[in-house]
């Protein structure tokens, strides 16, 4: 899509993450891939509010070029764009039952969201869970980077989910698989549980991709 339908799918998405609860206040950012660089929510914006004409652009090296000033958590963004070449688009939600099990402990950091549904496993697969670091220090860059690309969806450690995706509109509905899937496992607490064997999530992987 051209900059100006990418603006309006940004803020029209965004804001339907907002009016459903998936974000509050200022939190979370979002940001696309266009053909010269990126659009990212503005920094201390409402995802419920946002004016396409204001998103933030950056080129292709990351650089601010145009909108508002970009959310300071754009490393995140950059760093999974720069590793996995097939990402379209990155969102960042504080959604609260995701980062609820981001502060838990025990939690496995190669794979802290278990394959409870088809879905998760399809839309958004393995989660690895990222050390704590600041909002807005670039050290969580670095962090991302050095999954490699392995991971298309992580958790920051008691901050929230982090999901990559070949478009917008894909990938927010990853995000929103992945919250209401932390939701089942949070609700379901220590009771006893039928996750998905690996011979069915290699199944899903086989006919899906």
């Amino acid at each position: 899509m051209n900059e100006t339908k990418a603006r309006d799918e940004l803020a029209r998405l965004s804001r339907s993450l907002f009016e459903r609860g998936y974000s509050v206040g200022s939190a979370g950012n979002i940001s696309l891939r266009l053909d010269d660089g990126y659009l990212i929510t503005p920094t201390n914006s409402c995802l419920g509010f946002l004016d396409p004409a204001r998103i933030s652009k950056l080129d292709a090296q990351g650089r601010h070029v145009a909108g508002d000033k970009p959310s300071k958590e754009v490393f995140l963004h950059t760093a999974f764009y720069e590793t996995c070449p097939s990402a379209g688009a990155v969102v960042h939600l504080h959604s609260t039952y995701a980062t609820a099990i981001s502060c838990m402990c025990g939690v496995n950091p190669e794979d802290c969201i278990k394959p409870l549904t088809p879905y998760v496993v399809m839309r958004v697969g393995k989660v690895a869970l990222v050390p704590y670091f600041r909002p807005g220090d670039e050290r969580g860059g670095t962090l991302i980077r050095a999954l490699d690309g392995r991971y298309a969806a992580v958790l920051l450690a008691n901050h929230g989910p982090v999901v990559s995706g070949k478009d917008i509109l894909s990938t927010v509905y990853a995000a929103e698989e992945l919250e209401e899937t932390a939701k089942l496992l949070v609700t379901l607490g220590d009771r006893p549980v039928n996750y998905l064997s690996d011979e069915s999530v290699a199944e899903l992987h086989r006919v899906f991709g």
